[in-house]
């Protein structure tokens, strides 16, 4: 769940924190307030594309944040990325997101206060929120993306689909690169056959370019390094003065004191280990120093081997061992082409088989797909109608088992399919005209798949669609209803668009009742949805000081009745629009 969203120089806003609790959170404002800013925010966050145009004039960058604690399926699934991408969990379990976009175009992504980058972001977004506007219903609602609702419905296993058509392409690949033109094949096989022998012929070993570069630095440096040990030596053992001599005398004089005191015997024993210690040192030192010899004919040896390593890691490596492994490939790849017939009849062999096994795992899919898509077309026609309409809803699932037609998705193709009056026929979910009607819709569907409405997930024993779908919670914080999964966190960018009297009341009341089990934001500017608010929150923009600033604040009581007023009536407010503002509220709280 979404605790806290705090914005510093993002857009006109100066600096806002805003906290959100459980259930339906409803921010409103006039228009050209600011409204969507916070969504475009946390958005952000959530691993969209930055731009600098963000940044707020003449401050340097903006900074998002956002604290969400999680509980549930969530928690485990977020701890196991935390740990994957080397980042470390907070003290109490939260989530903290920071991002900073600078003026000058780049910027920083910190998780928990540690260094980390969008990418990440968008591993963890799926485990913390969703955010649906409703302008994107058309713009998003594509082929993968209607495909991957009606998974999440069903709580299909997609990754053996993914690995069984991983495994049919790869041996695909490898026949074609075998059966590729006669010419082809043979100017890659000279290639080959070059870069094979020139690896074989350098003899390489692993880490033997390290190993040079130590000796490399012994040799350069010989009669340095002589000096030096000598020196240690003759400071530690033979000359005047050595440590050891001193160690020695001292002993001497403490074995006498010990006859009289005999606390001494101790020290006694620590000078000695101490004598012994320097005295292994400085063997060390001077076995050392006579094995080292100055041959300018060995560093050029050393520094040509070098050379030639080098060469070859520029062309095969980085590294030493990347060269040697190209080596080994090249290799393989040449062995193939000379037993290319053989090769051949074996990988059509397992071509066969890897398809088999595909079309097993994918028809399987299918099957769970369909059984879901005449559960969920039930349940989603239900939501529409629910939402002050009177529509037929389907879906539509293809199967085609051509070879043309094996994705990484399964075999399938989803469509759905509506008609939003008596006695039309159905159409494409995406080609419906009304905005009004394609936000309805798209509330009722997601609301069908993200709240788990679909009961027929339970009837099959199937928990993961709900599993997949759960998101983060308070864990200090109560939710108001109490509902046994983890609140999600779902965001609604104005999908109340185009619509209006019984169908805002109808939207209102689904939000409410979606709110039950998750935590909702939603962006709008109807009054009768407003109604529903379990927290209300105003968003308004201000001049001071020849500068224009955006703020946010909760508003409950008067403020809030207030403000249903105003957006009963606009900006004159009268005794009539703030009687019924007062009548909706407490009819819809």
């Amino acid at each position: 769940m979404l605790v806290e969203l705090r914005l510093e120089n993002y857009a006109v806003i100066d600096n806002v924190a805003v906290e959100f609790a459980a259930g339906l959170n409803l921010l409103t404002g006039e228009t050209g307030a600011g409204k969507s800013i916070l969504i475009d925010a946390l958005a952000l966050l959530l691993g969209d594309k930055a731009s600098s145009d963000v940044v707020r004039a003449e401050a340097e960058r903006a900074v998002v944040s956002a604290v969400f604690e999680c509980a549930g399926a969530a928690a485990g699934a977020l701890k196991k990325l935390l740990a994957d991408n080397g980042l470390d969990e907070s003290d109490d379990g939260s989530l903290i997101l920071r991002r900073e976009i600078a003026a000058g175009g780049k910027g920083r992504v910190f998780v928990n206060n540690q260094p980390a980058t969008v990418a990440v972001l968008r591993q963890l977004a799926p485990h913390l929120a969703t955010i649906h506007a409703q302008n994107e219903t058309i713009l998003a609602f594509d082929g993968p993306a209607r495909l991957a609702l009606l998974d999440a419905y069903a709580g299909s296993q997609v990754e053996p689909a993914e690995s069984a058509f991983a495994v049919w392409k790869a041996i695909r690949g490898r026949i074609d690169d075998l059966e590729r033109g006669e010419q082809d094949r043979l100017r890659l096989v000279d290639l080959w056959i070059f870069q094979k022998r020139e690896i074989e012929e350098a003899k390489l070993h692993p880490g033997e370019d390290e190993q040079l570069e130590a000796e490399k630095r012994v040799l350069a440096n010989a009669e340095k390094i002589y000096n030096a040990a000598m020196n240690a030596f003759d400071l530690l053992y033979e000359g005047n003065g050595a440590t050891s001599s001193s160690l020695r005398a001292a002993q001497k004089q403490v074995e006498e004191l010990a006859r009289y005191e005999p606390k001494f015997h101790e020290a006694l024993a620590a000078l000695d280990a101490a004598r012994i210690s320097v005295e292994d040192v400085g063997a060390t030192l001077r076995d050392y120093a006579g094995g080292i010899h100055a041959s300018p004919e060995h560093l050029a040896e050393v520094e040509d081997r070098l050379a030639l390593l080098d060469r070859l890691k520029r062309k095969y490596g980085p590294a030493l061992e990347d060269t040697m492994r190209f080596g080994a490939e090249v290799a393989q790849k040449l062995s193939e082409v000379e037993n290319k017939d053989e090769i051949l009849r074996q990988l059509k062999a397992q071509l066969a088989q890897a398809g088999e096994e595909y079309l097993r795992v994918a028809r399987s899919l299918s099957k769970k797909r369909k059984e879901a898509a005449r559960k969920l077309e039930k349940v989603v026609e239900s939501e529409i109608n629910d939402l002050a309409m009177k529509s037929a809803f389907r879906i539509e699932v293809t199967t085609s088992e051509g070879e043309g037609n094996w994705t990484a998705a399964g075999l399938d193709q989803v469509v759905y399919m509506i008609a939003t009056n008596p006695g039309e026929p159905l159409r494409r979910l995406e080609h419906v005209a009304s905005g009004g009607e394609l936000s309805r819709v798209m509330l009722a569907l997601k609301a069908s798949v993200e709240a788990g409405t679909g009961s027929g997930l339970q009837r099959d024993g199937t928990q993961r669609g709900r599993a997949a779908l759960q998101g983060c919670v308070s864990a200090s914080r109560p939710s108001r209803a109490s509902a046994p999964e983890a609140q999600r966190t779902m965001v609604f960018d104005e999908i109340d668009t185009g619509i209006g009297g019984r169908a805002a009341e109808a939207v209102g009341k689904k939000l409410k009742s979606l709110a039950r089990s998750n935590q909702v934001l939603c962006v709008t500017h109807l009054p009768q949805i407003a109604t529903f608010a379990d927290h209300h929150y105003v968003i308004e923009k201000k001049e001071s000081g020849g500068r224009t600033r955006t703020s946010i604040r909760a508003v409950a009581g008067e403020e809030r009745t207030e403000e249903v007023a105003r957006m009963l009536s606009g900006a004159k407010l009268t005794d009539t629009s703030r009687k019924h503002a007062e009548q909706m509220i407490k009819a819809n709280g």
